[in-house]
């Protein structure tokens, strides 16, 4: 197949790019600046204009939708206009140019409304009760995907659960910035169990999600590598990777949470440079556990991670290295 990768210079879209070309198909990848994928085809613009978009998806057979506007703040407008129009307008020129494929790169947060995940499965993506604009415009954008599931043109959603690896700028890059600063503290005491993702699974298992979309689409998936840590565990192994001090102080959850939505609050009014220290959907994260069910996953997909979280904290030492 010929086939669009969105999104692809962020790190995990570059990953899926790389994984479908393994797959033997063509790849075509469309960005606002170079996706860094040597072998693919490279499209620049934004999913917001429709020309660029018509570009992108002329002459292709399927669709991996990954760009999107990840941030814990920012205007809800830019939210609505990247994540929720961007993928109506994606979808529109899907149908008009005879797609066949698509997978919605989503996120296990359209789910969550800021209570403990333990072993469930994909529930459904809530708008209503998802926390923070980027949760809430992908759940938008995930059933606006999903709704567009027909014999025409098949859909399936995957939502990889914090995805993580060497050279990741998101949450290594500020777990290790932060702890390198003294300002990452544990919450309560860092025992809330959650699942991650290496990134090379999270690709490899939307790259099964395109391969197995005839018989699996409709459907929305959870992707994570199965093997559920304390938060504690966690921030260490990646501290320790980078070689920094892991998070020798505390804060209690609830403080936690009632500062992030005062810090919140305040970023609305006058944001400050980058992202905020902490939100209350960030707090939630920290001091929830949040962990899955993988056997549907696995068997749908007839995927397995083949990088286990062990596996994983080594190679990113030997990247710090």
């Amino acid at each position: 197949m010929r086939v669009l990768v969105t999104g692809a210079s962020g790190f995990l879209g570059q990953a899926v790019a790389h994984a479908v070309l393994a797959a033997g198909h063509e790849a075509r990848t469309f960005q606002r600046r170079p996706a860094g994928v040597p072998a693919a085809e490279d499209v620049l613009g934004s999913i917001t204009e429709r020309d660029d978009v018509e570009r992108a998806v002329t002459g292709v057979d399927a669709i991996v939708h990954l760009a999107a506007k990840v941030s814990l703040a920012g205007d809800p407008a830019d939210f609505v206009r990247v994540n929720v129009e961007g993928t109506r307008s994606l979808l529109a020129a899907a149908r008009r140019h005879g797609v066949r494929r698509l997978v919605q790169v989503s996120s296990p947060s359209v789910a969550h409304a800021g209570t403990s995940i333990v072993g469930d499965d994909a529930l459904v993506a809530d708008p209503a009760h998802a926390r923070g604009d980027y949760a809430r415009t992908k759940a938008r954008a995930e059933l606006l995907a999903l709704g567009a599931d027909s014999p025409g043109l098949r859909v399936v959603a995957v939502r990889p659960h914090l995805v993580w690896g060497p050279g990741d700028t998101q949450l290594v890059a500020r777990i290790v910035e932060r702890a390198r600063a003294g300002r990452l503290p544990l919450l309560d005491h860092g025992a809330a169990l959650i699942d991650t993702t290496y990134v090379e699974n999270a690709a490899s298992a939307i790259a099964a999600a395109l391969e197995r979309v005839d018989d699996v689409h409709g459907n929305a998936y959870v992707v994570t590598n199965g093997e559920p840590r304390t938060v504690a565990e966690l921030l260490a192994g990646i501290c320790a990777a980078a070689g920094v001090r892991p998070p020798a102080w505390r804060v209690p959850a609830g403080l936690a949470r009632a500062a992030g939505g005062a810090v919140e609050a305040a970023w609305r009014v006058r944001p400050g440079a980058g992202e905020p220290p902490m939100t209350r959907f960030l707090a939630e994260q920290l001091s929830t556990a949040h962990w899955f069910d993988q056997r549907r996953t696995r068997e749908d997909l007839r995927w397995t991670p083949t990088v286990s979280l062990d596996e994983g904290l080594e190679l990113l030492a030997a990247s710090y290295r």
